[in-house]
């Protein structure tokens, strides 16, 4: 807590206590947001979890599944029945706006490359139905996938936001509001101690205006006793 270099006067007063008061109320509204935002990280972070490990399980029967394939196929067929896929997927990325913040929003766009393209691009006759599985479940788990990046990169993100709002807060409560309290403090403080100075003086003048003219009053007396005594 340090006190602001500014000159002790009413008008800077004035503005300082209309500093105080938006920093108070910016303070207010940015524990509110943090509070918002920790809210909803918190509940963001459990649901990625959860899918995280649902995911994981997914991925793990599809690897099974392409490594039962490998085992029954050569390399070379194996390599030749996936080479050429029929379909191609793309990722619509657009932004959601969460408490300031712009997470993103992922979407799957499958395009087919031809009129008869379908999920499997080989003939059965030298596959495996371990294959048919792999892909299966590697297709069914991908819309998955993306959501889980979805939400990873939006807990980073709320994350980041979480932390700048946090020093923002910080700053106000332990630096900017205390700072402008002492220097308010010590302005009244210089005011008042120069209100009872200038009380001071005005009682001083006015005790001595008060002599001056008890001295007058009693001038004239005494001229007024000596025109009486002359007459």
């Amino acid at each position: 807590m340090a006190r602001l270099n500014i000159n002790p006067t009413r008008m800077n007063l004035s503005i300082l206590k209309t500093k105080l008061e938006t920093s108070k109320r910016g303070h207010k509204l940015l524990k509110d947001k943090q509070d918002e935002l920790m809210r909803q990280f918190i509940t963001l972070i459990k649901e990625n979890k959860k899918l995280r490990l649902e995911v994981e399980d997914k991925l793990q029967n599809s690897f099974k599944a392409f490594l039962m394939a490998s085992a029954a196929m050569s390399p070379e067929m194996l390599e030749e029945a996936i080479a050429l896929p029929t379909t191609k997927t793309l990722v619509d990325i657009r932004k959601k706006n969460v408490m300031s913040v712009d997470v993103p929003e992922m979407e799957f766009i499958t395009e087919k490359t031809s009129e008869d393209a379908s999920r499997y691009p080989y003939g059965y006759a030298q596959t495996t139905s371990d294959l048919d599985s792999a892909i299966d479940n590697l297709t069914e788990v991908m819309e998955e996938l993306l959501t889980l990046t979805q939400k990873e990169k939006a807990s980073q993100l709320l994350a980041n936001e979480i932390e700048k709002t946090r020093r923002r807060v910080n700053a106000l409560e332990y630096k900017t509001i205390p700072d402008l309290e002492e220097t308010i403090k010590y302005i009244r403080s210089k005011l008042d101690e120069s209100e009872r100075a200038n009380i001071t003086r005005l009682m001083k003048v006015k005790d001595i205006i008060s002599k001056e003219e008890m001295k007058e009053e009693k001038t004239e007396k005494v001229n007024a006793e000596l025109a009486k005594e002359k007459s």
